[in-house]
């Protein structure tokens, strides 16, 4: 027979509208109380009526993820990341792709579309400051201009740069060079090497090498091969993992050890930085709190008067052989 909400309602001690509240992840509900009823749902099997709840709400019961594409192993790695908080909460996640297009990131912004979901949950990378009117439930993922009147989730990325590349300073390198600069969605890359320069000057270091290359393996790859002569690094901080894998390939056609002679670290933490030779050392953003506050912060937006927030996910730094010594 199935558990109802007021089986687990008795279970708990409480009320059937707390046990709602519960289910349908309501923002007002005391971290106490939320444990007890979220302890009681476990061990009493509950399993909601998906069905019953959309016909009741009126909603879908799904939200749109864009996404630029899937090339980019990073995108693929947030998607799952939302796919599976979603399912946990008992929403459909559809997956479209924009190609960075800024006409097709709008129209996603402006209820465009022709499935029509609940919200959109959208890594854009050329919505402008002048993009900030919305029509339907939206959630950005990523960097955005300062005064976004839309809600979002990002990333620490001047603070995760910066102790990126402090990690290579406080392992004796010295000549720290910047792959992949002035590249990329312009947020990023302006964070990621604003804490790329603040590491440098803690550390009283005054020359910046910045190298210029699109965010490839390929393309960092042929940059490192055209300046590591001239340049001589002994430290690489890529802007991405592509770039840092392609770091790696040039430096060993070039016969440099790594780390011996130079240490290379990335940002990311995809599949393929910890199968490397040797493994890719690399900021790990965290993925499962981008995904938990995405869908939060959609959930308050249909749920109740909502005032856009701003929220950042935390990072990792994930050591591996590519920078120690």
């Amino acid at each position: 027979m199935a558990v109802s909400m007021s089986d687990v309602a008795r279970h708990a001690g409480v009320s059937q509208r707390t046990v709602s509240n519960v289910v349908n992840n309501y923002v007002h509900v005391a971290p106490a109380t939320r444990a007890r009823v979220q302890a009681s749902l476990d061990a009493l099997g509950y399993r909601p009526n998906t069905a019953a709840r959309r016909l009741r709400t009126g909603r879908a019961g799904t939200v749109t993820l864009a996404v630029p594409t899937f090339r980019e192993r990073y995108f693929a790695d947030l998607a799952e990341a939302i796919v599976t908080a979603a399912r946990d909460r008992g929403t459909t996640v559809l997956v479209e792709t924009t190609g960075g297009r800024h006409e097709t990131e709008l129209e996603l912004l402006r209820g465009g579309g022709e499935v029509l979901t609940d919200g959109v949950i959208m890594s854009a990378v050329s919505l402008g400051r002048t993009d900030q009117r919305s029509t339907r439930p939206v959630v950005l993922v990523g960097d955005r201009e300062p005064g976004s009147a839309i809600d979002h989730v990002g990333i620490k990325n001047r603070e995760a740069a910066q102790a990126a590349v402090t990690h290579l300073l406080d392992t004796g390198r010295k000549r720290i060079l910047l792959l992949g600069a002035n590249h990329g969605p312009k947020r990023s890359y302006q964070l990621r090497r604003q804490g790329y320069q603040a590491a440098l000057k803690k550390h009283g270091i005054t020359e910046a090498l910045l190298v210029d290359c699109g965010w490839t393996a390929t393309a960092a790859a042929d940059a490192v091969t055209r300046t590591f002569a001239d340049l001589r690094p002994d430290g690489i901080f890529a802007m991405n993992d592509s770039a840092a894998l392609g770091a790696l390939r040039a430096l060993q056609r070039a016969n440099v050890d790594v780390p011996g002679d130079v240490s290379v670290i990335g940002f990311d933490d995809i599949v393929e930085s910890s199968l490397s030779t040797p493994t890719l050392s690399t900021v790990a953003p965290l993925l499962g709190e981008i995904a938990v506050n995405a869908l939060d912060l959609l959930e308050e937006q249909l749920a109740e008067d909502h005032l856009p927030q701003h929220r950042m996910a935390g990072y990792e730094l994930r050591i591996r052989e590519s920078s120690t010594r």
